[in-house]
């Protein structure tokens, strides 16, 4: 999987403030001798809507909109924010952060801003016309295809949501980005029971789309799969522990690559010491089958853009070269402080956040096995199909995640479900141990948070196999 140039095209049709307010908004941030200034701006609607049970609890539609102005001087920024876009409170807010940046310093001169294009992402049909009713029959006919997979299958919760953010970011080095980002995506959350067994399951495709992505994406296939998920693990035997060989599912192994390893990779964590891959550039720290990248830049993916919210273009990072760790993941200050350019992953969850360091969509690219000839090759050990919730500390690299969905391996051939694994590990010594890499790459779709933010992400991998790894389970 390289990834694909996110399919967008220029237009002149939207702007969101003009470039004289803003240019005299930067001239107020640099007041107090800071070197950088920038403004960012942000319309977003959104419409979320919940079915419970066949009954729908909430549909809620919303506009927010603001501006932050953030000011840098030195080797500290400060960021001040409103939520109203007329000239005196963004004038109020860029005081507010050049007092809090005061320096003695000479005052950086504004350049000129010109005006350039406005990337609005191509879509089909917009979702955000599309009317409630239609949307709620989307949940309806994923609970009915839940429902009917399976009796076992007692409660099923679907949510949808789509939003439309219009988002402008200039800066007094001259940029000024606008973009127009729609999403959209599908969840459902199944639960079934048996014989006082209760397993849930879920699936939830997202992307940078237009309702298309239901086409493409159902809802009644998206429903099945949860519930195919929730029902064969109610079958599960208590899972083995121990160290064994462990195959992981197509997509998941992005999870695991971007909590695991990912974090440790974004610059903040790195420059203050938190992070295990400090000053092991150039080592090669992974399996010569492991290339790992961070595409912002992949098709409709649901973590990618044209410009960060920084305003720096989105770009293809190669983190690791075929064991190699190459890369790290800048913002423009972080990348500042290191003397390096960004790498397009300055991200915020909103104009009332500053812009940390964040992944996009991260991804171990394919191997060239057969998905059956790794399972083929594994005598003894776990294939953890789904991962679930886990805990990860990107100082060290140590991490535990939970099995959704797992079963055994034994004598090449994948058998019994098990019930209640965990994987234990580090990061930078699992990447080592990978030794089988198929050719079946999928994309995983989610939300990180980080330092109280959230933002969507895509994880992908194809099916991997580490050779030894300790699994945590009930069964001794």
């Amino acid at each position: 999987m390289t990834g694909e140039p996110a399919s967008s095209f220029p237009s002149r049709a939207l702007e969101l403030l003009d470039p004289g307010l803003i240019g005299g908004v930067l001239r107020v941030a640099l007041g107090s001798g800071g070197r950088f200034a920038e403004v960012f701006a942000e319309v977003r609607t959104s419409t979320s809507i919940r079915l419970d049970d066949g009954k729908v609890e909430e549909v809620v539609s919303g506009r927010d909109r603001g501006a932050g102005v953030r000011v840098f001087h030195g080797d500290s920024q400060a960021y001040a924010f409103s939520n109203r876009l007329e000239e005196g409170p963004l004038r109020e807010a860029a005081q507010a952060a050049a007092s809090a940046a005061r320096s003695a310093g000479q005052t950086t001169t504004v350049v000129d801003l010109r005006r350039g294009e406005v990337f609005e992402h191509r879509v089909e049909e917009a979702a955000d016309e599309i009317p409630a009713d239609r949307k709620v029959a989307w949940l309806r006919e994923a609970d009915e295809s839940a429902r009917s997979f399976d009796p076992s299958v007692r409660q099923v919760t679907a949510s949808y949501v789509d939003s439309r953010q219009r988002l402008l970011v200039a800066n007094s080095d001259g940029t000024w980005a606008e973009e127009v980002r729609p999403r959209i995506r599908l969840g459902v959350m199944v639960v079934a029971a048996r014989d006082g067994v209760i397993q849930t399951g879920f699936r939830g495709p997202a992307g940078l789309s237009g309702a298309e992505l239901l086409r493409s994406q159902p809802p009644s296939a998206t429903a099945r799969e949860a519930a195919r998920q929730a029902v064969a693990m109610l079958a599960g035997r208590p899972a083995p522990a121990g160290e064994m060989s462990v195959v992981v599912g197509p997509g998941d192994g992005g999870v695991l690559f971007h909590e695991a390893c990912g974090h440790g990779l974004e610059a903040d964590h790195v420059q203050k010491g938190a992070s295990i891959y400090r000053g092991k550039r150039g080592e090669y720290l992974a399996s010569d089958l492991i290339t790992g990248i961070d595409d912002g830049t992949v098709a409709a993916a649901w973590g990618s853009f044209v410009v960060d919210d920084e305003g720096s273009p989105a770009q293809r990072t190669v983190l690791f070269d075929r064991g190699e760790l190459v890369g790290f993941l800048y913002d423009r200050f972080r990348a500042d402080h290191d003397g390096v350019a960004s790498t397009g992953n300055g991200r915020r969850q909103s104009y009332a956040s500053l812009p940390i360091p964040r992944m996009t969509n991260s991804y171990i690219l394919a191997g060239a096995d057969a998905p059956e000839d790794v399972v083929a090759g594994t005598k003894r050990g776990l294939f953890a199909k789904r991962l679930g919730g886990g805990q990860v500390n990107p100082a060290t690299g140590e991490f535990v995640f939970g099995v959704a969905e797992g079963y055994l391996i034994e004598q090449g051939q994948v058998t019994a479900p098990v019930r209640g694994a965990n994987l234990v590990g580090r990061g930078i010594e699992i990447l080592a141990r990978v030794d089988a890499l198929a050719d079946d790459f999928e994309p995983w779709d989610g939300v990180c948070g980080k330092e109280g933010q959230s933002v969507p992400v895509t994880s992908g991998s194809p099916t991997l196999r580490i050779d030894r790894m300790t699994v945590g389970g009930t069964d001794v």
